[in-house]
């Protein structure tokens, strides 16, 4: 179970709390979020362990039941839930894809040279051994 809080900046007089709350599980993971003004922090982080317990996997699908005989590993740890969501927020993906496309005649271009370059190395040396 993980859980942090992230203070937003409004225009009002009292800046915005979102609280995320992830609970692992045998095949997935449940994602709640608390959203309120940051005068509630103290009343969400008292609350806490009550809205977590509050949360129950069906039987068999709890992170305790994962049996690596028969479960696939998620491709990501811990780490990667919390950074693939910043990452998500963040537009990271999307940035590369418009650098990429901006920047793709360039690109196109470079990888022919280099592929260009080594065949006419890679061709010198045949020739040469003949």
């Amino acid at each position: 179970m993980l859980h942090w809080a992230k203070e937003y900046e409004s225009d009002d007089e009292v800046n915005t709390l979102n609280y995320d709350i992830r609970i692992l599980g045998r095949k997935g993971f449940i994602s709640l979020n608390a959203i309120s003004d940051m005068d509630y922090i103290d009343d969400v982080e008292e609350h806490i362990d009550e809205i977590i317990t509050s949360v129950n996997f069906t039987t068999g699908n709890t992170y305790a039941d994962f049996n690596p005989k028969i479960d696939k590993v998620a491709a990501y740890g811990i780490g990667g839930l919390i950074a693939g969501k910043v990452l998500a927020k963040a537009g990271i993906l999307a940035k590369l894809g418009v650098v990429l496309a901006k920047f793709w005649k360039i690109i196109a271009v470079g990888f022919i040279a280099l592929t260009a370059g080594f065949r006419k190395i890679f061709t010198k040396k045949n020739n040469q051994e003949n």
